[in-house]
């Protein structure tokens, strides 16, 4: 079994002889919940490309963890990145998205507002709804060994959304209906390097009005094969078919 991954708000000047002290929400779930004990391995990480595997030296009260650094490896920048954007769907299927495409390896999620959205971010419901998505985004990093983990964005509106994909080297939104001309994803022309955007529609489809903008800025309808997957599945099977063409995942 691979050793756990915990946080740290920093690994800054980290190197040979350096002691490290977790403490906190992470230092608590290592003492009181994961229950280390002095010689375990483990990994910190800054969730932004850094980490230091080492050995537990001690772990004491409720979450105070000592760990002693021997390898520090560095998970590099993605290229290409791959950002999708999520329509917002109904009830948990949101976190669930953000959860199995973190997994997977994306690279960045931002939230969207579609049209035809059932669900909208608004007031607090808003802000307490993209904290658990980024919360998820971190809790999964951290479950899938990554060193560097999702960026999760403000939640975007349309337009918003149509100048990310106007300023992407390969701008797609998956689309079902072939009516659309919609062509294979697995067949798509992808770039080396750059930036790699992918808008996944709400339950109820993207727009006639939102494909338009979309093609405005540059993006095509792609589908993903023969069956419809749902919005909270779409960006992950969307995402691994990216990682392996891209040779991300050779």
């Amino acid at each position: 079994m691979t050793a756990p991954v915990f946080v740290v708000d920093s690994l800054e000047g980290v190197g040979p002889g350096s002691i490290i002290d977790v403490t906190g929400a992470e230092g608590r779930h290592a003492v009181s919940v994961r229950r280390l004990q002095s010689g375990e391995d483990v990994v910190l990480t800054d969730g932004r490309g850094r980490g230091a595997a080492g050995v537990v030296l001690s772990a004491s009260g409720k979450d105070h963890l000592v760990v002693e650094p021997f390898e520090f490896p560095v998970e590099p920048e993605p290229s290409p990145r791959i950002t999708v954007v999520q329509a917002l769907p109904k009830g948990d299927r949101g976190e669930l998205a953000v959860e199995t495409m973190t997994e997977t390896g994306v690279d960045a999620v931002v939230p969207w507002s579609a049209a035809r959205c059932i669900t909208q971010w608004k007031g607090d419901r808003g802000l307490k709804a993209l904290a658990k998505w980024r919360a998820t985004a971190r809790e999964a990093g951290k479950q899938s060994r990554r060193l560097r983990f999702p960026e999760v964005a403000d939640a975007a509106t349309t337009k918003q959304v149509a100048a990310l994909l106007a300023k992407a080297d390969f701008a797609a939104v998956l689309h079902e209906e072939r009516d659309y001309g919609s062509e294979p994803l697995a067949t798509a022309e992808l770039p080396a390097e750059g930036e790699i955007v992918l808008v996944v529609g709400p339950e109820g489809g993207v727009s006639p009005e939102e494909l338009a903008l979309f093609e405005e800025a540059g993006a095509k309808a792609y589908r993903l094969g023969r069956t419809v997957l749902r919005t909270s599945t779409a960006g992950t099977a969307a995402t691994a078919l990216l990682l392996g063409r891209t040779g991300r995942w050779s």
